[in-house]
């Protein structure tokens, strides 16, 4: 059975996932100021990002993401390991994302992912201190993406 303290840590955590999902669909960048740790570790090139420290991140992403006019990020299958004042988890995103294509028009591709986590408890509540994406599959990707296959 879990103890109180640990169903509200679960909680917290689960709350920064979808925080961080609706912060980047809603292109609220400084959203994600409540998510990570100011020197949090985050690698996006699993599917064609960049790797870096969280302020080097939050400023890439506004100007990446402005080449999808629609995009959405749905979480599920969290997995929380608690561990202290640490935790790792690894959660599920399905990320159908519009993708312009070269002579016009677009086409919606669809990517499924995999975001290993490290979460460590602030003064301020729990916080992200790293994620990587993990390739899970592809769907319906024009070749000018040219993103590296899952």
């Amino acid at each position: 059975m879990m103890s109180l303290q640990e169903i509200s840590d679960r909680l917290e955590i689960e709350q920064l996932i979808v925080h961080y999902a609706n912060s980047i669909d809603q292109r609220q960048w400084d959203g994600l100021d409540v998510v990570f740790t100011p020197d949090a570790y985050i690698d996006y090139r699993k599917l064609g990002g960049i790797d870096g420290r969280y302020p080097e991140i939050k400023a890439w992403l506004g100007t990446a993401l402005a080449h999808f006019p629609h995009y959405c990020h749905m979480v599920g299958n969290i997995e929380i390991r608690l561990e202290g004042d640490k935790a790792t988890g690894r959660t599920l995103c399905i990320n159908p994302m519009d993708t312009p294509l070269p002579g016009g028009g677009s086409q919606v591709m669809f990517l499924g992912l995999w975001y290993a986590d490290k979460f460590v408890r602030t003064p301020k509540g729990w916080r992200m201190s790293e994620r990587v994406e993990e390739g899970c599959f592809q769907h319906n990707v024009p070749p000018h993406m040219a993103i590296p296959k899952a």
